[in-house]
Order: C-alpha cells, then sequence, then structure tokens
C-alpha cells in the first residue's frame, strides 16, 4: 500500500486544531500510518487554491475545505 499523505490547511485558529486532532485521532482508531501534515503558511495555503478554511487534503487531493470535520467523518476520507 502506498504511503498515506494527510495535510491539514488552516490558519492556526481552533477550528483549524480541532480538524488536525481529530484526523489524528482517525488515523489511530483506524491504526493507519501516515505522514500527516498541519501547514499554516499562507502562502502554500494560497498554492493549492483552497478559499477557506481548514482544509484537508489525503494524498495531495483537497476532500475537504471551509468546515471542521468530525473524526468519524475523516474516517470517510482516509477509509
Amino acid at each position: 500500500m502506498e504511503n498515506l499523505t494527510v495535510k491539514v490547511y488552516g490558519s492556526g485558529c481552533k477550528g483549524c486544531q480541532t480538524l488536525h486532532q481529530n484526523v489524528i485521532d482517525a488515523l489511530a482508531e483506524m491504526n493507519l500510518a501516515a505522514d500527516v501534515q498541519y501547514i499554516t503558511d499562507m502562502q502554500k495555503i494560497m498554492e493549492t487554491g483552497v478559499m477557506s478554511l481548514p482544509a484537508l487534503s489525503v494524498n495531495d487531493k483537497i476532500v475537504s475545505f471551509g468546515k471542521v470535520l468530525s473524526v468519524a467523518d475523516v474516517k470517510k476520507y482516509l477509509g
């Protein structure tokens, strides 16, 4: 299986931090190893084309933006 890369894009706000933690919790519950990155660099965020935060990408594909996903919702994108 390929290496899983999960990126959380955010400004460092509470919602972004919550999404980041939910990603970590979802991976733990699914017993998945992943390279989890929390990106707050606005230049890098703008390069993705994401206009609303927080955003989540799985293997460099944006799967969600503008909302804080629950652990259960994150798992849907990881499964």
